[in-house]
């Protein structure tokens, strides 16, 4: 799976232009046999260094390699995906308090999603 296409690419590019902004993530890398979930909202000029929040036990904002994701090889053939349905939705650092408090960046994705849609029994 190609990791970024040239939208992502873009988008990635001018948030890193944008430094200091609250943005919200771009673009969602998982491993799908197990631990690692990476939200990226940045990536620096040099095509490599990413910034967003990483999950490999304990969530925390950060910088990660791009060339790392890509390299990396999984059982079975497999590597680093891209969640081709994620869309953000929210700034960075609610995403980062929610992953804190919940313990990972999965259980924060299903509390705010669940928090932001609305409820089926009418009320």
């Amino acid at each position: 799976m190609i990791l970024l296409t040239d939208d992502l690419l873009e988008r990635l590019l001018a948030n890193g232009r944008d430094r200091g902004a609250d943005h919200v993530p771009v673009v969602k890398f998982f491993n799908p046999l197990g631990q690692g979930v990476w939200l990226a909202t940045e990536l620096d000029a040099d095509g490599d260094t990413l910034f967003g929040l990483a999950d490999l036990g304990y969530p925390e904002l950060g910088s990660f390699s791009l060339d790392e994701l890509t390299s990396i090889t999984l059982p079975f053939g497999m590597g680093i995906e891209r969640d081709i349905l994620f869309t953000g939705d929210f700034p960075i650092s609610v995403w980062a308090e929610a992953a804190r408090q919940a313990g990972s960046i999965r259980a924060a994705e299903r509390i705010l999603y669940r928090a932001a849609s609305p409820r089926r029994d009418g009320a």
